[in-house]
């Protein structure tokens, strides 16, 4: 079964009529891509109820960004996720699906809407947050207000956008939000590109460009599991010192991956981050590594 609801009037009758049931939430900007037809599928195999929102968040975006240019395919997007639906056997299994789709920012945001959602600097002030002042205000603004309508057990986030998630893990933690997290891992293509909806804005070369930033994650991520952390650092250094040279970065950082923090003594595992800029398109990327202190 599957619904499509394009206000919030309708939506709210919708959510005050399901029965008491598990249901997951899967938030989007559309033009879903298999990761995140691999967000739905969890929450399909996991919940009763899956809500899909597709709504392309003005607040997230800085003056000079690409707001406007944002691919906008529901028509597409719906298709994909019934093919999913369809060739998993969901509706047999007893599954249902809504999607929540605003026609109009309004929707989400009356005229009169005058609140922000901030999650403290400590985690925001780096990385993305850093050269997209408001970014996050903006992420944790529309995720708290689609909650809010939502009222999800379980909410489904990728980890292409780490920082990202860490946010919203601390805004559920911070205000007690009765919301389960659910991480999942990045989707690349055959290249090892990290699938995201602008990587359609790169020509042939700009791919090729591209795929500079996998390999250095992933060239960073082997020099920490074949050394020892204290051994590692000097060479990391190097490394990214190098890359920075030739290629337009906003950032290339290895942080603490629990709270973004220079390591230190207490880290286990550090997020290798990178965001390029090719041409116009603005590339994020990360990997995830455990530090050796033995060797």
């Amino acid at each position: 079964m599957i619904e499509i609801l394009r206000s919030t009037h309708q939506f709210l009758i919708f959510r005050q009529n399901l029965p008491e049931c598990a249901v997951g939430f899967v938030p989007t900007m559309g033009n879903l891509h298999s990761g995140h037809l691999s967000l739905v599928k969890e929450s399909l195999e996991n919940n009763d109820w899956t809500i899909l929102s597709i709504f392309v968040n003005p607040k997230q975006f800085g003056p000079n960004e690409d707001f406007e240019r944002y691919p906008r395919t529901l028509g597409r997007d719906v298709s994909l996720v019934r093919d999913l639906f369809r060739e998993g056997g969901f509706e047999e299994k007893g599954k249902k699906i809504a999607f929540f789709c605003p026609e109009k920012v309004s929707e989400v945001y009356p005229p009169d809407y005058n609140t922000t959602i901030s999650v403290g600097n400590e985690l925001t002030g780096r990385l993305c947050g850093k050269s997209r002042p408001g970014h996050f205000d903006g992420v944790t603004t529309v995720v708290f207000q689609l909650f809010s309508l939502v009222k999800p057990n379980k909410a489904y986030f990728g980890q292409k956008d780490y920082q990202q998630y860490l946010v919203i893990k601390r805004m559920i933690s911070d205000l007690n939000l009765n919301i389960q997290i659910i991480p999942m891992p990045i989707k690349r293509d055959k290249d090892g590109l990290a699938l995201s909806s602008r990587n359609q804005f790169l020509t042939g070369d700009q791919k090729t460009e591209a795929l500079v930033l996998p390999k250095i994650l992933e060239k960073i991520k082997k020099t920490i599991k074949e050394n020892n952390w204290l051994t590692a650092q000097p060479i990391i250094k190097e490394i990214i010192s190098d890359y920075k040279r030739s290629h337009s970065w906003d950032y290339l950082e290895v942080l603490d991956s629990t709270d973004l923090k220079e390591p230190h003594e207490e880290s286990h595992t550090v997020v290798i981050a990178g965001a390029l800029k090719v041409g116009e398109t603005r590339l994020i990327d990360n990997k995830l590594v455990e530090l050796n202190y033995v060797r």
